[in-house]
């Protein structure tokens, strides 16, 4: 029996019940990876010896009962503490030093018994949603001529390619649910406050949020309880809820194409014939929230960056630090996200969830982005990725969900958002909609 493209679930079933040992699910996905990344570009390493080691140790705790992801691989996006890896954030400027600890949310994975294969591609410092930089580009596996997205491109591709069955990452600006979408996986970005944070120097003042990349909402959800340190939580049942669709894009200016609003029409006819009221409206994004997520974004990556020699970054990363600088204390004093959220939350008491288009288009090409003029990139990435930054300055959890497909094949997808503490509701209408419009898991490669 093969265990490359199996869920966590259910390789984590199979160990527990000794069927597999942890070292054979490990191997199997090490030849995989060795075999298909040298075209996709996912990894920044490769941990194939110590993985193996930490296999065997897993097997020799005996007990799996309390393991929810026992000898499960996983691949850690490259912005997170690996003990004894070097944390490189995409970038030449930052110290090849291993680090002493795991991050909590990779230490929390490794208690639960899963194995880190590897650390994944990111553009440098986790800025853009193209995932190409000094340590490769890496591509996505259903459309290997366009990018995967980032920032968590290269953990994405990994779960797409059957590399890994789930992987990490974060969230900053949509680093999750934009790679999630391109790469036809379910992904979600928790509220504030679920999950550990601590990403980068900054963690982009709140911001950023750490989450699973997986293939299935059963693993999403699996994966989510073990990062927040919860117990593995049965399916809950909704019930009847206001779902407002949306096909607006919130950036003014953008606009949705054709597969994307389709696919949030889709997804809202899959949802009204599960019982929900579901009604067009739009929520009332400000004019000004282009300029709120530019200051926002920048000044995250100001702070990330004070500490580096910027001599060895790139030129459009070192504009996009200069341009954060002179907004980091009133970044700082949230001021402006408050706003957002008092502004949006009389929408939020009139519908119980938002519906909307993940992305606006399909991913630009694979390619060298970090050579290109900073211009360049933020027209890429907005006209792209309009749907994801209202969220992070609100800090309410948000999900990507594959539905439908492009023109070539690849998968397209939508976004779910929610009130605060919604997750296990945003994760329940998530299933609704894999079971009313299954999606192919993985990507066909040989």
């Amino acid at each position: 029996m093969t265990w490359t493209g199996r869920t966590a679930t259910e390789i984590s079933a199979a160990v527990r019940e000794k069927r597999v040992t942890p070292r054979e699910v490990v191997a199997e996905h090490l030849a995989r990876i060795e075999r298909l990344d040298g075209r996709i570009g996912a990894f920044r390493t490769v941990r194939a010896e110590a993985a193996l080691a930490e296999a065997d140790e897993v097997a020799a705790r005996g007990d799996f009962a309390e393991l929810p992801l026992a000898g499960v691989p996983v691949a850690v996006k490259d912005n997170l503490a690996v003990r004894g890896e070097s944390t490189r954030a995409g970038s030449a400027a930052t110290p090849d030093t291993p680090a002493e600890t795991d991050h909590v949310t990779v230490a929390r994975l490794r208690a639960a018994g899963a194995v880190v294969v590897g650390l994944t591609n990111v553009p440098e410092l986790c800025i853009f949603a193209t995932t190409d930089g000094v340590f490769g580009t890496t591509r996505n596996p259903w459309d290997p001529i366009r990018t995967a997205g980032g920032s968590s491109g290269g953990s994405a591709a990994a779960v797409a390619a059957a590399m890994v069955p789930v992987a990490l990452g974060n969230d900053g600006m949509g680093s999750l649910r934009i790679p999630a979408a391109n790469c036809g996986l379910v992904t979600i970005k928790p509220g504030q406050g679920a999950v550990p944070t601590g990403a980068g120097d900054s963690n982009w003042f709140g911001m950023s949020e750490n989450g699973p990349l997986a293939t299935t909402v059963e693993d999403a959800r699996l994966m989510l309880s073990v990062l927040a340190g919860d117990e593995p939580a049965p399916p809950v049942r909704p019930g009847s809820l206001r779902v407002a669709v949306s096909l607006r894009s919130p950036l003014a200016g953008v606009t949705i194409s054709r597969p994307y609003a389709a696919a949030a029409r889709e997804a809202a006819g899959v949802l009204m014939k599960a019982g929900h009221q579901v009604r067009r409206a739009d929520p009332p994004y400000p004019m000004s929230l282009a300029l709120t997520s530019l200051v926002h974004w920048t000044a995250g990556t100001a702070a990330d960056a004070q500490h580096l020699d910027p001599r060895l970054l790139t030129r459009r990363t070192r504009v996009h630090a200069r341009l954060g600088r002179p907004f980091i204390t009133a970044v700082r004093s949230a001021a402006g996200r408050e706003r957002l959220r008092g502004r949006l939350a009389p929408f939020f008491a009139e519908y119980d969830v938002l519906l909307t288009p993940a992305l606006a288009r399909r991913s630009p090409k694979a390619g060298p982005w970090h050579e290109r003029g900073w211009l360049s990139n933020l027209l890429a990435n907005t006209n792209h990725s309009p749907m994801t930054p209202p969220w992070n300055l609100t800090g309410w959890p948000a999900m990507s969900v594959p539905c439908g497909t492009l023109p070539s094949g690849a998968p397209c997808a939508v976004q779910l958002v929610g009130r605060p503490g919604s997750e296990s509701q945003l994760l329940a209408l998530a299933e609704q909609l894999e079971q009313g419009n299954p999606w192919p898991r993985t990507a066909p490669m040989n």
